[in-house]
């Protein structure tokens, strides 16, 4: 047995010892093609959503013998990496398959505005005023109330498994945003700017797989629309069988978990060689990974089963937090058993990330303001001096930072939101719902029209861009209630923050880099990886991403 194979079976077996086994010579499920220089012939992405580089570190530190500690001494730490910005779910997954930030991949949230495009049931486009919600959320299902997204399985949630691998088709297309150049509906894949590693896999005849929470997911199949052979992806903001009526899967932790166990299970088929129903074998996928989303809900939620959410002071995890890393843990320990299992760990790279942190990790900072009022003061205020205008506000989306679109784009209006939101002060409520004041409308700094554009990278005008981006006060929390205790979407550190690990085939043990890297370096690592050129990316051409120095 090889140095290689002997640290590797350490790191993926469910025990850091091995009992005297003698483990069979790596081996790979077939794929279509095999590459010269490749250092792997399979990449496990795992983004643990929520997840911060803190996290990690006190787990690791307090579970030195666990599958995340594994993991980590394994291969390579990257103790600085950081998101996007925005820090939403949506760009940080799009980053990290395609390489680009934002401004180059067009995604700067899961529910924006676009400038050019027409109203979704739009059948006549001729004389058509453009501007349009672009939703990417469980809104554009068939049904999403159900976790199947409206495909009709019987036996829910039991029977999910089953859920079809190709997600677009559970999509309404009379939600979508229309094309005033075909008039044809505009799905999420052809939303997308630039291509992704899913395509180029396929293109070198390499299979994919993909597990995730909507079927908007099916963005990550690139504008080919071909990306990604199989994605599962059950919706998480639907009814969550089992539990109390009127609850999706996100407002209890505990079936948060039960959700995410469906993943895992889907991609522990694809380990073993079949698709995620394991209904066919087809092999092991040179590409493929899941989400997990219970880190995130622990995070936010004040209190589930009886423990309380959130930190219990900065950067410590409460209960609820420190049960559901013990969850993730035992999770990601099952993959990386069952890799050793097929005997393909000497040929597999896992890398861990996450699409998003989360803020405020310090419960003391929490101050949650009802952005309703602001934008409909902000509204009011624009009436006042041109009252035959439309809402001044086209379009907003705030979590722990603030993004507007606006009917007006000129200098004057985007100039006249950016003072009015930074004149506002009032009331909010702390991390115990009692009072806590705000000023300049929770913002520390707003970037407005062509400041908003150079803050992205993009001309003045961009069809998508927003036309204010609000940088929130440290521990805003935009909402009206206080059902959360913390939200991602802004950019301070604990939304930016996350994990970068790649460990496995290809890597060095035992090495912590504090060098400042991106997520974005992610998808031409994986490319190279697998012996693939991460310039065939056009966000990584774009933007000059370079791949992570693992070796």
């Amino acid at each position: 047995m090889t140095r290689r194979s002997l640290r590797l079976a350490a790191i993926l077996g469910t025990t850091g010892l091995l009992g005297g086994a003698i483990l069979a010579q790596a081996s790979a499920a077939p794929v279509a093609a095999q590459h010269t220089g490749a250092a792997a012939k399979h990449v496990l992405l795992i983004s643990v959503d929520g997840l911060h580089q803190s996290d990690l570190n006190w787990y690791v530190a307090k579970n030195p013998q666990s599958a995340l500690a594994r993991l980590v001494h394994g291969g390579v730490e990257y103790t600085n990496a950081k998101t996007t910005t925005p820090s939403d779910s949506f760009p940080g997954m799009v980053a990290q398959a395609t390489g680009g930030g934002p401004g180059t991949t067009g995604i700067y949230y899961d529910d924006t505005y676009n400038a050019a495009l027409l109203p979704a049931g739009t059948t006549n486009c001729k004389g058509v005023k453009p501007g349009v919600e672009v939703d990417l959320t469980e809104d554009l299902d068939l049904n999403k109330l159900s976790i199947d997204a409206g495909q009709g399985l019987k036996n829910l949630p039991g029977s999910i498994l089953s859920m079809t691998g190709n997600p677009t088709k559970l999509l309404d297309p009379t939600k979508l945003p229309v094309d005033p150049k075909t008039c044809k509906p505009v799905y999420p894949y052809s939303y997308l700017q630039v291509n992704t590693i899913f395509e180029v896999a396929r293109q070198a005849g390499l299979r994919t797989a993909w597990s995730d929470k909507h079927a908007a997911y099916d963005i990550l199949s690139g504008p080919s629309g071909t990306g990604v052979q199989d994605l599962f992806a059950p919706e998480i903001n639907s009814n969550a069988l089992g539990y109390p009526a009127g609850n999706d899967w996100t407002t209890d932790n505990k079936a948060t978990e039960q959700y995410d166990n469906y993943k895992v299970q889907a991609v522990l088929n694809e380990i073993d060689g079949y698709d995620h129903s394991r209904a066919q074998k087809v092999g092991t996928p040179a590409i493929f990974g899941l989400n997990f989303q219970s880190v995130s809900t622990a995070e936010k939620l004040p209190t589930s089963e009886g423990l309380a959410g959130g930190y219990s002071a900065k950067n410590v995890p409460g209960p609820l937090l420190q049960k559901n890393l013990d969850f993730v843990n035992a999770e990601i320990g099952a993959l990386t058993a069952e890799i050793r299992k097929q005997h393909i760990e000497g040929s597999t790279t896992v890398i861990l990330s996450a699409k998003h942190g989360q803020s405020p990790t310090d419960p003391a900072a929490l101050s949650r303001i009802d952005d309703g009022p602001l934008l409909d003061g902000l509204n009011a205020a624009w009436k006042k001096l041109h009252p035959a205008a439309p809402a001044l506000v086209a379009h907003a989306v705030d979590d722990d930072g603030m993004l507007l679109w606006l009917n007006d784009r000129s200098k004057a209006a985007t100039e006249f939101a950016k003072s009015y939101l930074l004149a506002q002060s009032g009331t909010g409520t702390d991390i115990n719902a009692k009072p806590k004041a705000f000023t300049h409308g929770g913002l520390s700094k707003v970037y407005a029209g062509e400041a908003a554009a150079d803050y992205f990278g993009v001309k003045p005008g961009d069809a998508r861009v927003p036309d204010l981006f609000g940088i929130a006060q440290y521990g805003v929390v935009y909402t009206g209630g206080t059902k959360k205790i913390a939200e991602h979407g802004g950019a301070h550190a604990d939304d930016l923050n996350v994990p970068l690990v790649v460990s496995g085939a290809g890597t060095p043990g035992q090495v912590r880099d504090g060098v400042t890297v991106h997520t974005t370096q992610i998808a031409p690592t994986i490319l190279a990886l697998l012996g693939l050129n991460p310039n065939k990316l056009q966000a990584v051409r774009e933007e000059g991403t370079q791949v992570l120095p693992v070796r």
